[in-house]
């Protein structure tokens, strides 16, 4: 057991020996005072019993540290008035108190009584000096001695709100690096989402369809069925590809089987338009303005935002042709996917129902540009996405 640790657990028996000690450091100086000036006039019982006094008011000093501090103030000016030289064992108890004090009471109130302590040991001891002290010991030994517990006293404070401070700033940070970390858990979660979500209802809504086509041909035109069916099988072998790929993601970066096949783009798009082709929608591309290099988060934004609308025309709307217009600005990208039908079923209604609307504006949100996605005036559904282009 440390000596701080069994202070903590025995504080009476600590402040006994203090008393203790205390009054047998004062009563030896106190009984030679009269030596050391030259009278005869003084005695250690006129002292001894102030520094008796002054030194048990601090079994209380916890409880009732103002009162402490007044209780050995008076002790001390008394002995000054006595004709005792006021020395750092006289004031000791006062010290003692004042700390104490000022370690339980920050702010002003430890700075107004160390300096009436000090006016009223000082104008005693001035008073009571019929010895010829030097004024130097009489003045400068209760205010530099009365000084350093106080001093002391707040420099211990300042340590530990500092110490605090520093404890708080680190739980902080740690706090702050757990939630960040929670943040990027969660957005990598949405993100994997919308990427299985992208590819999971485009493959298979195209492998219905050319599956639903090939059965309707089976009945008149049958030599068309193969074609179809090899079509179906291309379909499928996409969606596992892109399936793996984007379950990919959940492996560790250092895993040696983490697919490494690049992202899809819009120089994909051909290919695109041909599997919808192969399922019964006929998509009409254009593109206004100079093609631009497109950074690969961009790119593939587009690139989904484009499938999951074309998906959606196939899954809900009651046409056989879509149109994709990619207008390229000096700063950004617009991409509009129309239909001549209104849509039925989930994608019917307000243009934030369904996941794949809320997929699409995710996505662009996430690359910084806006989204729009509703019925028009004229009939038919329109996908907007404007995109910005950073070179």
């Amino acid at each position: 057991m440390t000596i701080s640790q069994y202070a903590r657990e025995h504080p009476r028996l600590v402040d006994a020996a203090l008393v203790a000690l205390m009054v047998c450091a004062a009563a030896g100086p106190t009984s030679l005072n009269s030596d050391l000036s030259g009278t005869d006039n003084l005695s250690w019982r006129s002292a001894v019993p102030l520094v008796l006094a002054g030194a048990l008011a601090l079994l209380w000093r916890r409880s009732h540290p103002r009162a402490v501090v007044l209780v050995t103030a008076v002790c001390a000016s008394a002995a000054g008035g006595f004709g005792y030289l006021v020395t750092p064992l006289l004031l000791a108890p006062l010290m003692v108190a004042l700390h104490e004090l000022a370690v339980r009471v920050p702010g002003r109130t430890p700075r107004r009584y160390y300096l009436a302590a000090t006016a009223s040991v000082v104008v005693s001891a001035l008073l009571g000096d019929d010895y010829g002290y030097s004024w130097l010991l009489t003045v400068l030994n209760p205010l530099l001695f009365l000084l350093l517990p106080v001093a002391l006293a707040e420099a211990t404070r300042l340590r530990h709100a500092y110490l605090a401070a520093v404890t708080a700033r680190a739980e902080y940070a740690e706090r702050s690096r757990e939630e960040e970390a929670r943040h990027r858990v969660a957005e990598e979660r949405v993100r994997i989402a919308r990427e299985l979500h992208d590819v999971v209802a485009h493959h298979l809504t195209l492998a219905n369809a050319q599956a639903g086509t090939a059965a309707y041909l089976a009945r008149d035109r049958s030599e068309q069925v193969p074609r179809i069916l090899t079509e179906l099988t291309g379909t499928t072998s996409a969606a596992l590809r892109e399936l793996k790929a984007t379950v990919g993601l959940l492996r560790q970066p250092d895993d040696p089987n983490s697919p490494l096949d690049p992202a899809p783009g819009l120089g994909r798009l051909p290919e695109l338009t041909a599997a919808f082709a192969s399922a019964g929608l006929d998509v009409e591309v254009t593109v206004e303005g100079e093609a631009r290099q497109l950074s690969p988060g961009v790119d593939l934004t587009a690139y989904r935002i484009v499938q999951e609308a074309l998906t959606n025309v196939t899954r809900h709307a009651a046409t056989s042709t879509a149109s994709v217009r990619l207008a390229y600005g000096s700063d950004r990208l617009t991409i509009t996917v129309d239909n001549d039908s209104a849509p039925t079923g989930s994608a019917a209604g307000p243009p934030g129902e369904g996941f794949g609307i809320v997929g699409m504006r995710e996505r662009a949100h996430s690359a910084g540009g806006r989204f729009r996605a509703g019925p028009r005036s004229a009939g038919g559904f329109t996908v907007t996405a404007e995109l910005p282009i950073r070179s």
